[in-house]
């Protein structure tokens, strides 16, 4: 069941690294509702995230909070929302969005623009933080 996603995690096609370990890979979405709008998927390929087993889908879950603190810290938002769709990739995957309130998680607004080099910087700030 190879994806986009296995060919981002194989080097196959570029991402905007934000954290990694041998089991997961946060980087930002290309197509962001928010400005730090991150991706993070476990390195093996399952298609719905809750049939990841008891030990990955705790392991992802700790390694997305770190990561939320990350962003928390490089870009003003209230709080770091989560949203687990699965229906655009079949590859487990959640989305770590930085909220100002509730509407900035509405799947159905509009994705923002951002430059190559804008999301270089971006993922740099969040990196650092």
């Amino acid at each position: 069941m190879a994806s986009i996603f296995s060919k981002i995690i194989a080097g196959e096609i570029p991402c905007h690294r934000i954290a990694e370990n041998d089991e997961f890979l946060a980087f930002l979405d290309i197509n962001p509702l928010a400005e730090g709008h991150t991706l993070v998927i476990p390195k093996t390929e399952v298609d719905y995230f809750f049939d990841l087993d008891a030990g990955l889908l705790s392991r992802i879950n700790l390694f997305a909070r770190d990561v939320a603190q990350k962003i928390e810290t490089a870009i003003p938002c209230k709080r770091v929302g989560v949203a687990v769709i699965g229906l655009e990739v079949p590859h487990a995957h959640m989305h770590l969005i930085p909220l100002q309130n509730v509407a900035d998680i509405n799947f159905e607004r509009p994705k923002l623009t951002f430059t190559a080099d804008e999301l270089a910087a971006t993922a740099e700030r969040i990196k650092r933080a």
